[in-house]
């Protein structure tokens, strides 16, 4: 509940900590997009009960690549020195569980509740699919993950090319300057030529589309081994759910919606699942991650491998990197049972449909299961981000 002494203060407290942490003449990036209300951590329901350990542990991760100034798959906002300062104490006590990490959490951060200028914030969830594959073609094995083309040019946040629509993120390298990168259904059809290397190959474009969404995933090849990809690129085309256009052709219904009902559709109806998915214009780039550990997550776009259950993917254009959230609402477990939601999560990653400062994306974790979750999850919830206190 809104109180208007609280909202006052809030406010002026966090006009407070942009003076403080901006340039004279920045704008912050929540500008006409969302107020902060300042908070006690006695406001946030179920903060007690959680596992500070844990959070911090998946801090840690973050305050790790922060201080080795580490280079992040897809750059956001740059970290403020408060960050940066509770990152270099966080990595000189490394250790700290339970009651510490709690009481580390309290001391350095000030949680300020996110209030979007329109709407309400809304997490959805992700994860990182497994599917079989193989390193060759064959009749099986017949749909390619592509590697990033040598004239993809990533096109930073906030810059322009000349002659590029500034709604693109990417732009096509030519002898004459840069043109708009093709769309999925011209790569599909062969537009990139020799420049469309495969990674490797799957089954069906309905699981090759999955991973697009996803970013990542373990590929399990015919001898036993599983091979890791992870995101290289992508063609800088805005992203459209096709899940949403299932819904408003009724093809689907929205609450009964599952990933599985969502593949079993795109294998079924191979015409119209192909049209469908051309929809989607955006189109990603892999590459094999064979740095990574079984038991690690897949790579996000800070360049640091995420945690289950502890990982937000963010808006990159908004937040920072290692920025603590804190998130209250429901987490489904199935179609008609859902758990709390009460967690400190770190922001580690983002995507090209989280879009606004109360939007975020729960990863869950690798395999099947993980995959049923998430996209289960597409709930009304309440973000809190804790930012560095000014005096800690």
């Amino acid at each position: 509940m809104r109180h208007g002494a609280r909202a006052a203060l809030g406010g002026l407290a966090c006009l407070l900590a942009w003076i403080v942490t901006m340039p004279a003449d920045a704008v912050s990036p929540l500008e006409g997009k969302a107020q902060l209300e300042a908070l006690s951590f006695s406001d946030l329901s179920g903060w007690d009960g959680d596992d500070h350990g844990e959070a911090f542990r998946a801090f840690l991760r973050s305050c790790r690549a922060l201080d080795a100034q580490a280079a992040e798959l897809r750059p956001a906002q740059k970290p403020d020195a408060g960050v940066l300062a509770v990152c270099r104490e966080a990595l000189e006590t490394p250790a700290l569980d339970g009651a510490e990490a709690r009481a580390f959490f309290e001391r350095h951060f000030q949680p300020f509740l996110i209030r979007p200028e329109s709407g309400d914030g809304f997490l959805t969830g992700y994860y990182e699919p497994e599917f079989r594959g193989s390193r060759r073609p064959d009749s099986t094995y017949k749909v390619p993950l592509l590697d990033r083309p040598d004239d993809l040019v990533t096109i930073p946040q906030g810059e322009t090319l000349p002659g590029i629509d500034p709604a693109l993120q990417a732009a096509r390298r030519t002898s004459d300057g840069h043109e708009p990168y093709p769309d999925r259904a011209a790569i599909e059809d062969g537009a990139l030529g020799d420049k469309a290397k495969p990674v490797v190959y799957l089954r069906e474009p309905g699981e090759a589309f999955i991973i697009h969404v996803q970013g990542s995933a373990r590929i399990r090849l015919d001898d036993g081994s599983v091979m890791r990809v992870a995101y290289a690129g992508r063609n800088g085309r805005p992203y459209t759910s096709i899940g949403r256009l299932l819904v408003q052709r009724g093809e689907m219904d929205l609450e009964t919606m599952t990933l599985e009902k969502l593949m079993g559709w795109l294998k079924d109806h191979p015409g119209p699942a192909r049209d469908l998915m051309r929809q989607n214009r955006s189109y990603i780039f892999f590459r094999e991650a064979a740095e990574l550990a079984p038991e690690d997550g897949p790579i996000g776009g800070a360049g640091i491998p995420l945690v289950p259950g502890r990982s937000l993917a963010v808006d990159r254009s908004l937040w920072p990197y290692g920025l603590p959230f804190w998130l209250e609402g429901e987490l489904p477990v199935t179609l008609d049972r859902a758990e709390p939601l009460r967690r400190l999560m770190i922001a580690q990653d983002t995507g090209s449909a989280i879009v606004g400062p109360a939007r975020g994306d729960f990863f869950f974790g690798s395999g099947p299961d993980a995959g049923t979750r998430a996209g289960l999850l597409r709930h009304r919830t309440r973000f809190v981000v804790l930012k560095p206190r000014l005096d800690p």
